[in-house]
């Protein structure tokens, strides 16, 4: 049930869905905005491992911050909209996302690594607010047996954020004056206070406009669900399991990406490599859109079970480091890796009825697969970057399981 401007009930959202395509449009922005920062954020570890002088290991505390902030953050922003509902989470979040973009300034000029790890922490404070609002957000907004479509068809946009991210950041981070001056970071001011304007732009608009409440109780397709505990649903607790291995497999994989192109052959350089990153998000985004139509034909499980399966393939190839026969093989990765996220979390989700708002936060809690996975990457990427992504292959496995069996939801 949802809410009219005047306050008056508007019953059966799948009967309301024209009423709803505004919020949704809007909402799908946001998916752009954090695919934005996180396409950015990749390039950013190999530019402060020549900038600042960093190791690889320690280069990859920029994902612990990033994705830390999503462990650390996730149930209070969950607890703040299941007590001021779905808008005050996206404009905290946007709030957030703004302070966090403009303190980059100052981290810049001090040329401090610890200072870079604050501004990213609070900035990914802000995407946490967006996640844990805008994923289940847009699940509800429409008939559930479309929810694991609508939400890929959302995060489309995520991915087309990431494939700018690495285009901006390898033009402006890895040009001719930064390979002469390599700790000038001055592109990185630049860049991250025109994204904080423009993050307030966004904020005011969201603002001035109106955004229904919906009760996910009537969401449930089958009511005797609503009545169970949350950690009862077995397919949501699977579903954060696998949630935490796929962000896990995804972040490790982009942060050693350059790494690896350059090692594997000699003729990359950090900026070819950099394009390479942005074609694989662009894989990545194409991938989005593919399994998005795939889904009107192949349910989304069997969809995900496939897909994790060729990605086990792929880095088989990958650990076995043969020339540009696995640099092609790792930015095929990225295409099939995909269509993960969103259709573990609608999958996880689904029926939690009013468990939902908390059900996403211990979602968008699991991604803090991403800021523990790399480091070991990194540690084991200092002999050598193939043998790391053997910790992907796992990763993927355990997302094939998932969606092999542990969707499914007891009682039916």
């Amino acid at each position: 049930m949802a809410l009219t401007s005047a306050g008056t009930p508007v019953t059966g959202v799948p009967g309301n869905e024209k009423k709803y395509l505004f919020p949704l449009i809007l909402v799908t922005s946001l998916f752009f905005l954090w695919g934005l920062a996180y396409g950015l954020l990749d390039v950013l570890n190999k530019h402060f491992q020549d900038a600042l002088n960093v190791t690889k290991a320690r280069s990859t505390l920029l994902q612990a911050a990033y994705f830390g902030a999503y462990f650390l953050i996730a149930l209070p922003a969950g607890i703040f909209m299941n007590r001021f509902g779905y808008k005050k989470g996206i404009l905290l979040g946007l709030l957030l996302y703004a302070i966090g973009a403009f303190l980059f300034y100052p981290s810049a000029q001090l040329s401090s690594f610890n200072f870079f790890l604050l501004a990213l922490f609070i900035l990914a404070s802000g995407l946490t607010c967006l996640e844990t609002a805008a994923n289940p957000y847009v699940t509800v907004l429409g008939k559930p047996e479309t929810s694991e479509f609508r939400l890929n068809l959302s995060q489309c946009f995520n991915g087309v954020g990431s494939f700018i991210g690495p285009v901006i950041a390898a033009n402006l981070f890895f040009n001719t004056s930064s390979d002469q001056d390599s700790g000038n970071l001055d592109s990185v001011k630049m860049v991250y206070i025109i994204i904080a304007v423009v993050v307030l732009f966004i904020a005011a608009l969201f603002w001035r406009t109106y955004l229904p409440e919906i009760k996910e109780s009537e969401m449930v397709s089958d009511k005797s669900q609503d009545t169970k505990p949350l950690f009862q649903h077995s397919h949501f607790v699977y579903g954060v399991i696998a949630q935490f291995f796929y962000v896990a497999a995804q972040v490790g994989i982009a942060a050693l990406f350059i790494n690896y192109c350059t090692e594997a052959k000699n003729e990359i350089d950090n900026a070819k490599a950099a394009y390479l990153l942005s074609i694989g998000l662009l894989l990545f985004t194409l991938g989005r859109f593919a399994g998005t139509a795939l889904m009107q034909k192949v349910a989304p499980n069997k969809l995900l079970t496939l897909f994790a399966v060729i990605n086990i393939l792929l880095c088989v190839i990958v650990v076995w480091g043969k020339d540009w026969l696995s640099v092609y093989s790792l930015m095929a990765v990225f295409f099939f890796e995909s269509i993960m996220f969103p259709t573990i979390f609608a999958l996880s989700v689904k029926d939690l009825g009013h468990h939902t708002k908390r059900g996403s936060s211990f979602q968008i809690m699991s991604i803090v697969g991403g800021a523990l996975m790399p480091y070991f990457m990194g540690l084991l990427a200092e002999g050598g970057t193939a043998k790391a992504y053997i910790i992907p292959l796992f990763c993927f496995a355990v997302v094939g399981w998932y969606g092999w069996k542990g969707y499914r939801i007891k009682g039916r």
